[in-house]
């Protein structure tokens, strides 16, 4: 059974603390959360031991490993510490406020040996897993350019201020929306190293971007085109997708389905000439606990097999996370606006 614990109870914390108070093979020591209100309902109606303080749950729980699902700014004391402590750390998205910070942590979970993870869960989506297969099977020819949007309802009208508002947090449609499709760019094709031009916009906030559209390179030398806007009342909620095309044929995917064409006699198994489409649902492993999408019981199962010693940690590691912060620098260094 490993010990759990969990720091930040807002709308990420509870969800991972839904999952993980249903799987087998977990056992929850303690929540942190500032907020008296949260720490007061929690300790009331879940039987969990709750504290205001971080510290002083890690030392009297003594817990195996800790979620830190708290605003980005907090992460590198947090994450810092708790691996000091020898402590496994599954630490939300993005991962820290710059590379600097992210690479300084990679560095010290390589030298601690402790399993590490940062919560990109595009990597369990079905659909999306089967593109990366595809695309290491070579299976499309030479990839000449990429897309990859995302698109959603998150700030659809100026509102009060909060941490999505605040760069300092890490709010902003870059830092915590596009950084989902940057990581996937980075994990399917190979990591974003060149930004020619970007422009970060505000539609509705006044101190944050609300929409992301740049163009940029890989270090495979793959050209590509990045399109996010979280302020587009269109959909109902967030949707990721991508779209890359090689000389052999074309993908595009969401997190629901699944379409590749393929130009001639040359393809996999379970594929065929011309367009092919394949579902979430006929791609997706059946999990133990279903709360929002399979993908997030998925990672949270990788997790905790991984600090067993049941798995090999190299999904979503501290390492693809830097990778990823380093890539929103540069297209945030290169912003026109």
């Amino acid at each position: 059974m490993t010990k759990i614990a969990l720091i930040g109870a807002g709308k990420m914390g509870l969800s991972h603390l839904s999952i993980l108070g249903a799987h087998p093979n977990v056992e929850i020591v303690g929540v942190c959360d500032t907020t008296k209100m949260v720490v007061d309902v929690l300790e009331r109606y879940s039987g969990y031991k709750c504290f205001s303080d971080y510290l002083k749950m890690v030392e009297i729980t003594k817990p195996d490993a800790v979620f830190v699902a708290v605003p980005t700014k907090h992460h590198f004391i947090m994450v810092k510490e708790l691996l000091l402590r020898g402590i496994h750390v599954f630490a939300e998205k993005p991962f820290c406020l710059n590379p600097m910070e992210s690479n300084e942590l990679t560095i010290l979970a390589k030298k601690t040996g402790l399993v590490n993870q940062v919560g990109y869960h595009n990597k369990f989506v079905g659909t999306f897993r089967e593109v990366k297969s595809l695309i290491e099977n070579n299976s499309i020819g030479e990839i000449t350019h990429f897309l990859g949007e995302a698109y959603g309802p998150v700030v659809i009208k100026k509102k009060s201020e909060n941490w999505r508002s605040d760069p300092s947090e890490g709010g902003g449609c870059l830092m915590d929306y596009a950084s989902h499709v940057i990581d996937l760019i980075n994990d399917l094709i190979s990591p974003i190293n060149s930004c020619k031009g970007s422009i970060l916009k505000s539609i509705y906030s006044k101190n944050v971007d609300d929409s992301v559209y740049a163009l940029v390179g890989t270090e495979l030398g793959v050209s590509g085109v990045i399109s996010v806007n979280w302020s587009d009342e269109t959909y109902r909620k967030m949707s990721t997708s991508i779209t890359i095309i090689g000389t052999e044929g074309k993908i595009e995917s969401d997190a629901n389905e699944l379409k590749v064409y393929y130009k001639g006699d040359k393809f996999p198994k379970g594929y065929s000439k011309g367009w092919n489409v394949k579902y979430v649902t006929d791609l997706t492993e059946e999990v133990d606990f279903y709360l929002r999408g399979e993908e997030y019981s998925a990672q949270i199962d990788y997790f905790i097999k991984s600090v067993a010693g049941e798995t090999k940690n190299n999904i979503n590691s501290f390492e693809s996370a830097w990778k990823t912060d380093k890539s929103i620098s540069l297209i945030k260094n290169q912003s026109s606006l």
